[in-house]
């Protein structure tokens, strides 16, 4: 059975001082509590001093973003090495937010996907359609090509340091959750092409997570479907006693 795996974006919120209140209110809730994994994804400034808070529990430490190269030239950007160095051992790559804001290709996506493995970093995958797609009728269509572009190159044995995370566009901080039944289906798609593409190991083996909207009060509904393994959590992971819930019922 596969454990499920509850993890906290950030994304820009929280300084340094509001960064070590938010994670030592978690750690209070959480106690020795283990009976799902638990990371959080602070900004970048915050990495370290969530870090050495969080040393001696059970919560691992993501970051939101890195680049694929090692070093250079590239103003403003962070390498996995830099993360590794602050303890980090997992990444978001391919979130929406930076395909749409920041303009990422799936072919950008691939190269920090590979950059990020080789670094001994574990990546938690991003992917998901938007309204007028779903819309449209190309809801599989869509997420076949992000995982087949994203996924280039990856072997069976590195799949097994990729988290997948299914992020509807349209139910990303709008207040709008897939339904469950809606989650469930396309999760199902998920590990039945990572079945067609890999093998049935891997697509058994594989944590496949939900994004969008997830709350306290829906959170349950959506992690008891057969193929939810956890939850990439936005705005609710802001505050402790929400993130906890949402943990509990995992």
């Amino acid at each position: 059975m596969r454990k499920k795996i509850i993890a906290g974006n950030w994304k820009m919120n929280n300084d340094i001082n509001e960064s070590q209140s938010l994670i030592s209110g978690i750690i209070n809730g959480l106690g020795n509590d283990d009976k799902c994994d638990v990371i959080v994804c602070p900004p970048f400034t915050s990495l370290n001093d969530v870090n050495s808070l969080i040393k001696d529990t059970h919560i691992k430490l993501g970051a939101q973003n890195m680049f694929y190269e090692d070093s250079g030239a590239y103003t403003g950007e962070i390498s996995a090495s830099m993360l590794k160095a602050v303890g980090c051992e997992f990444v978001i790559l391919g979130h929406s937010e930076r395909r749409t804001i920041f303009g990422e290709t799936d072919e950008i996506i691939n190269k920090k996907i590979k950059k990020a493995i080789k670094s001994k970093l574990n990546v938690i995958f991003c992917i998901g359609e938007t309204l007028s797609q779903r819309e449209e009728g190309t809801t599989y269509e869509v997420i076949r090509h992000q995982i087949i572009k994203g996924l280039q190159d990856v072997t069976r044995q590195n799949l097994k340091n990729v988290i997948i995370a299914y992020e509807p566009i349209w139910a990303i901080g709008t207040g709008k959750t897939a339904t469950p039944e809606q989650a469930q289906e396309v999760h199902s798609f998920i590990r039945n092409l990572i079945k067609e593409n890999y093998r049935e190991e891997s697509a058994e083996e594989i944590i496949i997570q939900y994004g969008g909207s997830v709350k306290p009060d829906n959170s349950t509904a959506l992690l008891s479907q057969p193929d939810i393994d956890g939850a990439l959590i936005g705005g609710a992971c802001l505050k402790a006693d929400s993130f906890l819930r949402i943990i509990a019922a995992a």
